[in-house]
């Protein structure tokens, strides 16, 4: 992969206009973009159609975490809108996750289409080990160790990637191995602010500790200037990716 291909851009915003905007502005710049849940909501699944339209890949970020047949259902609506990746909960479990790898494999076999990746979700970034252990009463273990746990079971389920803190990648790419995508969120080039999330690193940082994708946001898209951003932020990509042992 080329560095900008790595770098998977949050459309956070709530309008089309916006959004497009966005994607023709970057889409030579950048390697996918992520329709989360506020644009997917605002505008409806067509906004996918429209970026792809104009030669962009997509990554649907919506998080699926339901019973395992409603999840399921879910994937194959995902298979068939055609986007490069998308999310589900690691936290629903076992069954849950083979239900739906397995659902996504059916459609795309039947489409006779490349089935999209199904990225688990592990600890949110915007949870800390206070959080973990007082909100979500997971205790005695670290945020790390639940990480690396949920990563093995959602592998073992058929997904085929992770979305984990960049401090955390080390680890689950020692547990699951080099072909077990890991797209990190948390993403935050040392010239911006931190804003919500607790659990941050830098570009370089996050691809020489074993990220495959970063996922990007308000660093490139509240930029003076988001192109020169999304260029820098491929640039500090490029010198991560000169040091020994980065995939």
């Amino acid at each position: 992969m080329q560095a900008k291909e790595r770098i998977i851009l949050a459309l956070d915003v709530n309008t089309e206009d916006e959004a497009m905007t966005l994607v023709e502005k970057l889409r030579g710049h950048v390697g996918l973009f992520k329709v989360g849940m506020e644009l997917y909501t605002a505008v409806g699944p067509g906004i996918v159609r429209r970026i792809q339209d104009l030669g962009g890949s997509v990554f649907v970020d919506l998080k699926f975490h339901d019973i395992p047949n409603t999840v399921a259902s879910a994937g194959r609506v995902m298979t068939r809108l055609g986007c490069a990746m998308f999310t589900t909960h690691a936290a629903g479990g076992t069954r849950m996750l083979t239900a739906l790898t397995q659902a996504v494999r059916e459609e795309a076999d039947t489409l006779g289409v490349q089935p999209p990746l199904v990225l688990a979700v592990a600890v949110l970034t915007s949870i800390d080990q206070r959080i973990l252990e007082d909100d979500v009463l997971i205790r005695g273990m670290s945020v790390r160790d639940v990480s690396v746990r949920w990563a093995s079971l959602a592998k073992a389920a058929g997904a085929g990637g992770m979305i984990c803190s960049p401090l955390e990648t080390a680890a689950i790419r020692a547990e699951c191995g080099s072909e077990f995508e890991l797209v990190t969120p948390g993403i935050r080039p040392q010239w911006t602010p931190r804003h919500d999330q607790k659990r941050v690193t830098t570009p370089g940082e996050a691809v020489s500790g074993g990220a495959d994708y970063i996922v990007v946001g308000r660093a490139i898209t509240q930029a003076d200037d988001p192109v020169s951003a999304a260029k820098r932020i491929a640039e500090e990509i490029e010198q991560a990716e000169g040091e020994p042992g980065v995939k």
